[in-house]
């Protein structure tokens, strides 16, 4: 296959040691050394033997090589071993000694990982790390010079074809530290410990590698583990320290929220802290790669997909000295396995998109086969295995697992295909187990239980070079978005032709003009100062003639006449449409007479304009903003006057039509309507607008998904995680979408994002928050909850005409003792005592906008979330979903068992108070309203209920209560219906004045409602204005007015005063 390459021709590598700079040794004038080079534990040859001063580089110019092959040096070797030089004096001969003395100088390490990207030479200058009490060491302290290696590496074609470069991968592992480890552990203890730890990874389709980590190191708690610390080579110890260090890799502060695994609750801080200061830790911070071919990457995903949980395997080994009957091999020594343990990695991450790194706290669990076998589906240890292969275990080796290892390989292999592979008992005394996971185990893990005791957890980074699930890059999803809906930026209306040579014109005029008057002020300058006297006519004509000698004796006449020359050629070419010259002297003179006059008068309009004080009339902004618009949109949506509400919608759209947030609304209104086709047209309205504009983007994504095009609904909600990474819902609602689709994993990734940026948000919010005060307190809850949907929500759009700037003028309606027992009542409520989920937010985005498909999917997997909100809220939220659906009975049912959680929260009185007013049963309507206002907290929207319970008090003929309602209506959101209606009452209380007033109000809010000029013209039949009260009826009429009773009692007052109705 063309994706494999045969290692039959095996691909020699090329090392070369150009030189070496600033090399010390014993004797002070010069240096007698050689180079080795080994690499996988091979001596891949030695330099010649220099002699040169100190002064100078030493010109090794040495070239080895060793071959890349499927047999001897493999790629995984490549991608885990670097390349050692060890640097070597020798040593002047002393008396009567034959042989040479040599004495090691440094060492050095080449990582060859470019070589697996592709490239086939590269150069470098490496850090020769002295060896201590070396002449090099004694130099570096003493002058501070470090010596170092030119080193070049050459191979004479690609190790990797273009295509098996881009099927593979590289996985790195680092195992940093394991914290609160067994307190029995003690450096001192003899015989001397290792701790090793082991995993397996596919790096093939057939075969698995061990990775073996046996170099931890027992350390007493004091203090934390320095960052930045280096990564180390899986190398065991060099001679030079500081050489197995991996050149650029570094361990870094990890924030905990970014950490996968256990222990990254916000409980487990604490204990966290004290046990990476305090207790007893094993460091390694060894970084092992692995080279996967396109086979063992496809393994990889497969068996994470499958199983999602790995076993990296833990345990403390100790080295013993074989007896004299002891059946182990000369010169070996017995492993003896103790504390035996096990942490189960969640490596699904790795298959989330454009994942390529995870950073777990992982907890160690004593080793069971049985928990092995259910948890990963894996039946034999590779501790085990390891300790029964030769040398394996070995601390001191430079060799890494590899080669130790291969008898285990063919054996694991073997097992992972179902074979029956013969073991021997443990050699374990506290923590035998039983090699057969169909029983029980025999005996309890008592050492590995101590892990458990202890609560010991490691910290392990898994790392691959290309993400095992690729993700669209940003790029793909903003042109696949453009692709999906154009954009379609308004274009500045900018004159042309005929039109634009006139403007020209009159701009050549106003310049001509500024500067003749400049030229006049200079001459006769004290004329036009204000409050002088008019001139006569002589003085006038004295002037004007000095003022032209001057312009002509100074040649600005002609320089006007050249300015003036270009714009009136663009006139007569593009306003009078002529290009070619008169034949005719009449037709000539015909033209002049015309182009002079129309000169003149663009000239007079010019003049107009740039000398006249009155000529820039001041722009009139509009009596109403777009956000009372969308106000009074909304309000004619809650009395189901749809068409109204359209027309407000309009009105936005008219005034600003390139701004999203006007369409999103109007896209909303229409998804109330249930027309979903307009809505879309309005959403794809305002991405074409702005094509980053993200309530539109997730409703489009909404659209989509409701009506199958699955690919593009999934498009747009990844647009959204990607312009708005830090968006709660845009990744929530990403996530429901994935898991309708059965992609579980993606679902997964996008929850545990949302999660992510709502934990941060919330901490965020709570650090931020200050310490409120008895006077600061009053209405803070409201407005932190419309604060924290519209930041999670990521909604730009206005909050329309109700919003809580009023919030003060409502409060100081209220009796004095009430508002001081709201504020003793808030005193007691704790700042994050409102809990929210990411489904929650959701829900309330999704219900603003009336994609109720996708609100009862966000409900119901708040209902199956473990860390589901509170029962009051989720019960609020699907009682006004069932409200929109006009399922009444269920609506009630969910709000009963929401008051049973939180029979304060006022949203839930109003929206059962919603729910009789929509039934008719406007008695107890009338006491949920009433008892939502009395409560102790504002409830989110008390626009709606001020409305609908001042229209209560109307129809009861309860006028002052009536009153006083509604006043605090136009205090709080004022719109046409509010003061129409405080009119009403103030009428029927016989208050003309003030009824007159508010009507004028409402006329002036909405001066097309037929109520409102009706009961103007009621008002003025009472004070006796006879035209004005013809005129209101009149208006009446016109604009249909359909209420009966308001017209006979209109044509009651008419008949008894005698006036009013001009028909008769």
């Amino acid at each position: 296959m063309e994706s494999h390459r045969e290692f039959g021709r095996a691909v020699p590598v090329q090392i070369s040691v150009l030189s070496g700079n600033h090399l010390r040794g014993s004797r002070t004038d010069s240096c007698l050394s050689f180079v080795r080079v080994e690499f996988n534990g091979c001596v891949l040859g030695d330099s010649q033997k220099l002699d040169v001063p100190v002064d100078k580089d030493v010109v090794y110019n040495f070239t080895c090589s060793f071959e890349c092959s499927e047999v001897a040096h493999t790629l995984d070797d490549v991608a885990h071993k670097p390349v050692i030089l060890t640097v070597f004096e020798i040593l002047p001969k002393e008396k009567k000694q034959k042989e040479e003395k040599t004495t090691v100088l440094g060492q050095a390490v080449v990582d060859l990982l470019p070589l697996l990207r592709g490239q086939c030479s590269f150069s470098s200058t490496v850090l020769l790390h002295a060896v201590p009490g070396s002449p090099a060491d004694v130099a570096v302290h003493e002058d501070g010079v470090k010596s170092t290696l030119d080193v070049t590496v050459n191979v004479p074609e690609p190790l990797l074809s273009d295509a098996q470069r881009s099927d593979s991968n590289v996985l790195m592992v680092t195992v940093e530290t394991a914290y609160s480890v067994p307190d029995v552990w003690n450096p001192a203890s003899t015989p001397p410990s290792h701790y090793v730890a082991a995993l397996q990874m596919p790096v093939s389709a057939t075969k698995e590698q061990v990775l073996l980590f046996s170099s931890g190191v027992l350390k007493m708690g004091g203090e934390k583990e320095p960052v930045p610390r280096p990564k180390k080579w899986p190398l065991g110890s060099l001679l030079a320290p500081g050489a197995e260090v991996i050149e650029g890799l570094y361990i870094d502060a990890e924030p905990t929220d970014t950490d996968h695994g256990d222990l990254t609750d916000i409980e487990d801080k604490d204990f966290r802290a004290d046990a990476e200061c305090n207790q007893k830790r094993v460091s390694w911070d060894s970084a092992r790669r692995c080279f996967i071919d396109a086979g063992g990457v496809a393994c990889l995903s497969r068996r994470i997909a499958e199983c999602r949980l790995w076993p990296v395997e833990i345990m403390k080994a100790i080295q013993t000295a074989p007896t004299k009957g002891g059946k182990t091999r000369q010169g070996e020594d017995e492993v003896q396995i103790s504390f035996h343990g096990v942490v189960y990695m969640d490596l699904v991450p790795l298959l989330y998109p454009g994942v390529r790194r995870i950073h777990g706290v992982y907890r160690i669990y004593p080793f069971y086969e049985s928990d092995l076998l259910n948890k990963t589906q894996r039946t034999y240890s590779v501790l085990k295995e390891c300790s029964r292969t030769p040398g394996a275990l070995g601390r001191n080796r430079a060799n890494s697992s590899v080669n130790s290892l291969k008898a285990f390989q063919s054996r694991t292999v073997e097992n992972q295909r179902g074979n029956d592979v013969s073991k021997k008992p443990d050699s374990q005394g506290k923590c035998a187990q039983t090699d057969s996971v169909s029983g029980l185990e025999p005996q309890v893990n008592t050492e590995g239980q101590m892990y458990a005791d202890s609560r010991s957890y490691i910290i392990i980074e898994i790392a691959v070079e290309k993400p095992l699930a690729p993700k669209r890059p940003p790029e793909e999803l903003a042109k696949r978005v453009m692709e999906l809906v154009p954009p379609r930026p308004p274009l500045p209306r900018r004159p042309a032709g005929a039109e634009r040579a006139v403007q020209e014109y009159q701009s050549q005029i106003a310049s001509v003009a500024a500067q003749v008057l400049d030229q006049y002020q200079q001459l006769f300058g004290g004329a036009f100062l204000p409050g002088g006297k008019p001139l006569d006519p002589v003085l006038q004509e004295q002037r004007k003639n000095q003022l032209l000698g001057e312009l002509n004796f100074s040649g600005k006449y002609f320089a006007f006449k050249e300015q003036m020359k270009y714009s009136v050629v663009r006139i007569v070419r593009e306003k009078m449409l002529r290009t070619e010259a008169f034949s005719d002297p009449e037709q000539l003179q015909a033209f002049l007479s015309q182009l002079y006059v129309f000169l003149v008068d663009e000239m007079h309009a010019a003049l107009n304009k740039t000398l006249s004080v009155d000529s820039q009339d001041a722009h009139q902004e509009p009596v109403l903003s777009c956000a009372q618009l969308k106000h009074f949109a909304r309000e004619a949506e809650l009395n189901t006057d749809y068409q109204l509400a359209a027309q407000y919608y309009q009105e936005c759209l008219i005034r600003e039509r390139s701004e999203p947030s006007h369409w999103c609304d109007y896209g909303a209104f229409h998804m109330l309507t249930a027309d979903h086709l307009k809505a879309e047209e309005c959403f794809q309205q305002a991405l074409s607008i702005e094509q980053t504009h993200i309530p539109s983007l997730l409703m489009c994504g909404v659209l989509s998904e409701m009506n199958g095009r699955y690919e593009d609904a999934e498009t747009f909600f990844e647009r959204a995680t990607c312009v708005e990474p830090n968006n709660v819902v845009a990744w929530a609602l990403f996530g429901i979408f994935c898991q309708t689709q059965e992609k579980f994993i993606e679902a997964e990734m996008a929850f545990r994002e949302a999660n992510k940026q709502l934990n941060a948000f919330l901490q965020n919010e709570s650090a931020s928050r200050p310490e409120i005060t008895s006077e600061t307190q009053s209405g803070q809850k409201k407005d932190r909850k419309d604060e924290s949907s519209e930041t999670l929500a990521g909604n730009t759009e206005e909050t329309g005409g109700d919003t809580d700037e009023d919030d003060a003028v409502h409060e100081e309606d209220r009796p004095q003792n009430s508002q001081e027992s709201k504020q003793e009542v808030q005193q007691q409520i704790p700042p994050n005592s409102v809990q929210t989920t990411i489904y929650m937010e959701t829900v309330w985005f999704l219900l603003q906008n009336y994609a109720l498909q996708m609100a009862q999917r966000a409900l119901a997997l708040e209902l199956l979330s473990p860390d589901r909100g509170t029962i009051s809220s989720y019960h609020l939220a699907l009682a006004k979903l069932h409200l929109l659906r006009g399922e009444h009975d269920s609506a009630e049912a969910s709000l009963k068992e929401a008051l049973t959680d939180n029979f304060q929260n006022p949203d839930i009185w109003a929206l059962w108070g919603h729910l009789h007013y929509e039934e008719g049963d406007y008695a107890q309507a009338q006491s949920c309203y009433e008892r939502t206002l009395d409560s102790v907290l504002d409830a989110s929207d008390t626009h709606s209920i001020y409305l609908r319970l001042g229209s209560i008090y109307l129809q009861k003929g309860e006028y002052e209560k009536a009153k006083s309602v509604f006043l605090r209506a136009c205090k709080r959101s004022p719109s046409c219906l509010t003061w129409l209606r405080l009119g009403i009452a103030c009428y029927r209380l016989e208050d003309l004045t003030e009824a007159e007033e508010a009507l004028t109000e409402a006329n002036a809010l909405h001066n097309r409602n037929p109520e409102v000029w009706g009961y103007l013209s009621l008002v003025c039949l009472r004070t006796g204005r006879k035209l004005e009260a013809e005129q209101s009826y009149k208006y009446a009429i016109k604009m249909k007015l359909q209420e009966e009773s308001l017209l006979e009692e209109i044509h009651e007052l008419q008949s008894r005063v005698g006036f009013g109705n001009p028909s008769f």
